[in-house]
């Protein structure tokens, strides 16, 4: 989906596409990564595997980046860590700010998200991923190009009302999770990923569906955990099956037909789209197939 934008980002100078991402501060468990405005996937990456090795060594370790840019889904690193046996705290500065702190009306944070990993043995692992928001901007703009409405809950205008069409989107304000809660959970998050690293928090968030020239100054950081710091491991993720199968075995409301754990859902289904493929609503194909004209590259499909 967000490919198109990706490159138009790239095309106007707002991304650098040979960045030199290298480390400007660290300890032992720690490491500040200077992404020099490159992809967020690549500063991520980097700074996951940087994270993953150190966890190794000393349990835990904590790494930020500063200069990155948008990384795509928040679960992408927690997952990374996954491969290695670990746990994984992942916290994003959001590209654009879609909410207003409580009771206040202008938008100062962002959907700001945050995604956790743990490991199993035989469970699918549980992933959770999710916006501090009701509904990240992302699925708003699927349901641009799906042509559906919002449910009520995700959007409310200026006047507090309720804002159900996506097209609109730009007059509204995200809602957050649990009220105050979530907009607490919002500030928090955008602290430990933004500020802490001296990238691009509040007002100085730079809104890249808008602007596609200025460096968004993109903060992140990734916290990975090594359960072997805390015993044996295989008998850590033993254990979390036990808890996810008693979950998952418990009581159901009446007309519920299943207990989901976090992730099991996406995990199902990016089984199913490694078997069959991943399906592109046409609206999102038609974008895809305009860029690679524009691109001089072939189409989903066709042969090189």
């Amino acid at each position: 989906m967000r490919m198109p934008h990706y490159i138009r980002r790239i095309q106007a100078g707002g991304v650098n596409p040979k960045p030199n991402i290298r480390v400007i501060e660290e300890r032992a468990a720690m490491a500040l990564v200077h992404g020099d405005n490159g992809m967020g996937h690549l500063v991520m990456k980097r700074a996951t595997e940087i994270a993953v090795a150190k966890a190794r060594t000393c349990g835990v370790a904590w790494v930020g980046s500063v200069f990155s840019n948008h990384a795509g889904p928040a679960s992408l690193y927690p997952r990374m860590a996954l491969e290695h046996g670990m746990v994984a705290l992942y916290f994003a500065v959001g590209n654009a700010n879609h909410l207003p702190p409580w009771g206040g009306l202008d938008m100062l944070l962002s959907t700001n998200p945050i995604a956790v990993a743990i490991p199993t043995h035989e469970e699918p692992p549980v992933v959770l991923d999710m916006a501090t928001t009701v509904a990240a901007y992302g699925k708003v703009k699927t349901k641009v190009q799906r042509g559906e409405t919002m449910p009520e809950g995700w959007m409310v205008d200026r006047e507090g009302k309720a804002l159900t069409d996506p097209k609109r989107a730009s007059e509204g304000l995200l809602l957050p999770i649990g009220g105050y809660k979530g907009y607490g959970l919002a500030l928090i998050f955008g602290l430990l990923a933004g500020t802490l690293n001296g990238a691009a928090m509040g007002k100085d968030v730079v809104d890249f569906n808008a602007d596609d020239v200025t460096p968004t100054n993109t903060g992140q950081s990734i916290c990975v955990i090594d359960p072997a710091a805390f015993g044996d491991p295989l008998e850590f993720k033993k254990r979390v099956d036990v808890v996810v199968r008693d979950l998952r075995a418990s009581e159901r409301m009446p007309g519920v037909e299943r207990i989901w754990l976090p992730g099991e859902q996406s995990y199902i289904k990016r089984k199913e789209a490694e078997r069959v493929g991943t399906p592109i609503a046409p609206a999102l194909r038609k974008s895809l197939d305009a860029l690679a004209v524009s691109l001089g590259i072939s189409k989903l499909g066709e042969q090189t």
